[in-house]
C-alpha cells in the first residue's frame, strides 16, 4: 500500500564529510532531506527510483561507499546488508542508503535506476509497474525519487548557464508543488537533456505511479544553491 511519494535531490554534498568547511552552506538542504526521510520512516520498505547511464535494480542487501566522491562514508540499503561496500553503486542508491541509515535504519530499500535517456513511454511503464508492486502489499510502502532539476541555472552551475533552464525549472517546481503528474509527464526529453535535467526519466516514472491526482502535495525546499535545481517534498495518494 503506497502511503507517500516523496522526492529529494542527489548532490553528494549532502554528506558533511564530503564538503568539509562548506558543510554549513548545505545545512538547510540537508535538514529538509532528512526531514523527508524521517516522515517516510513509518514505512518498512522504500522503493527508490533514480537515473543513471544504464537501467539496474539494486536489492536491500547492497552496501555502498561515497569513496569515489571523496570520503569513505559507507551506507547500507537494509539492516541485513552484508559484504564489501560497492564504490560503483549509483549515486541515487548511495543517497537513499545514507538517508536510510540516519532516519530509518530498519527500513528495506529497493532501488530502480532508469536510464537517463529512457523515453517517456518506458518511464510510464516503470511507474505503473512500481505502483502495482507497492499496492500489492497491505503493509505501508513509500516511493522515493532521488533526482535533481536542471544543472544549468547559473554561470557557476556544472553545465554553465542555459537561458532555457529557468522555464524548465519553473515548470518542474510548479508541477511538484501542485501535485500535477501530467506536468511531469510533459517534460520534453530533448530539452531536458540539453539543460542537463538528468533526473527527467525518474520524474516521469514518479508521475506514472500516481494514477490519480494526489490528495496533497507539499514542497519543503526549492532552491538552486549551486546552480542546480533541488527540491524536497511529498505527495500523498
Amino acid at each position: 500500500m503506497l502511503i507517500a511519494g516523496a522526492f529529494v535531490p542527489s548532490p553528494p554534498l549532502l554528506v558533511p564529510e564530503l564538503n568539509g568547511l562548506a558543510a554549513a552552506e548545505t545545512d538547510a538542504l540537508r535538514r529538509a532531506v532528512l526531514d523527508v526521510a524521517r516522515e517516510l520512516a513509518a514505512a518498512p520498505a522504500w522503493l527508490v527510483v533514480g537515473t543513471g547511464d544504464v537501467p539496474v535494480e539494486i536489492p536491500p542487501t547492497a552496501r555502498g561507499t561515497f569513496r569515489g566522491y571523496g570520503a569513505d562514508v559507507r551506507v547500507a540499503l537494509g539492516p541485513d546488508a552484508r559484504g564489501e561496500p560497492d564504490p560503483d553503486l549509483p549515486l541515487a542508491a548511495l543517497v537513499a542508503g545514507w538517508l536510510r541509515d540516519r532516519a530509518a535504519p530498519e527500513t528495506l530499500v529497493d532501488v530502480h535506476i532508469v536510464a537517463e535517456d529512457a523515453d517517456p513511454a518506458t518511464c510510464a511503464k516503470l511507474g505503473h509497474l512500481m505502483r502495482e508492486r507497492l499496492d500489492a502489499d497491505s503493509l505501508p510502502r513509500a516511493l522515493l525519487v532521488v533526482a535533481d532539476g536542471p544543472a544549468t541555472l547559473t554561470d557557476k552551475a556544472p553545465g554553465a548557464f542555459d537561458p532555457r533552464s529557468g522555464n524548465v525549472d519553473s515548470g518542474l517546481a510548479a508541477a511538484l508543488a501542485s501535485g500535477d503528474p501530467d506536468g511531469l509527464a510533459a517534460l520534453d526529453p530533448a530539452l531536458c537533456a540539453e539543460v542537463r535535467l538528468a533526473g527527467r526519466a525518474a520524474w516521469q516514472a514518479f508521475a506514472a505511479a500516481f494514477t490519480h491526482t494526489p490528495a496533497s502535495a507539499t514542497v519543503t525546499y526549492a532552491e538552486a544553491p549551486f546552480g542546480v535545481g533541488y527540491y524536497t517534498g511529498m505527495w500523498r495518494p
